[in-house]
């Protein structure tokens, strides 16, 4: 089946048609949900190195359970996040304790000198201030605000109810409320 056929197949059709052994559903499933695995992952690790890493192990993943997935258990996308987010947590447990001067740098892709800077500093800011927060919190976060995901979808990769949702959303909105505060000025948000 060629990919522009694939383009209304269910996730789910999809999973059973690579377990089958169409490469074209892989393709059409890596072409769906690799670039917001690579997103996310880049997003809770800050090291684009260790989130390429993260997202192909996730997707291989997603190969590996092709053959055993059970239709309308669980979302291709819920699944993927949630794999990616363990093993996000997985790599930063590895990873505490790092001296400062070990710590990876930030990733900066934009061209422009100015707004580049100012955007580089908002997000090293905000990435600092995320990084203060416990893993949940930040997770809860991430994929909220950064992702937009919905509260529901968050509570079925976390595997919590909406209400934690909502609560861990809201006490890490203002821990980082309160820590970037004294860093408005010179971002240049006042």
């Amino acid at each position: 089946m060629a990919l522009d056929a694939m383009n209304d197949v269910s996730d789910d059709t999809l999973m059973v048609l690579y377990a089958n052994g169409d490469q074209d559903a892989a393709r059409m499933l890596t072409f769906r949900h690799a670039p917001r695995v690579l997103s996310l992952s880049k997003r809770l690790l800050w090291d684009a190195t260790e989130a390429e890493d993260v997202a192909q192990e996730a997707m291989l993943r997603l190969w590996r359970i092709a053959p055993d997935w059970r239709n309308g258990e669980a979302k291709v996308s819920t699944w993927l996040y949630r794999v990616t987010s363990n093993l996000c947590t997985d790599r930063l447990r590895k990873k505490r304790g790092v001296a400062l001067e070990d710590a990876p740098q930030s990733i900066d892709d934009a061209p422009s000198a100015l707004e580049t800077m100012t955007t580089a500093a908002r997000a090293d800011a905000l990435q600092m201030a995320m990084n203060e927060l416990p893993e949940r919190q930040k997770l809860a976060v991430t994929l909220r605000h950064i992702d937009e995901l919905s509260n529901p979808e968050i509570a079925q990769i976390m595997e919590i109810s909406v209400e934690a949702v909502e609560s861990l959303t809201a006490r890490g909105k203002r821990t980082l409320a309160k820590l970037l505060l004294d860093q408005k000025e010179n971002l240049g948000l006042e």
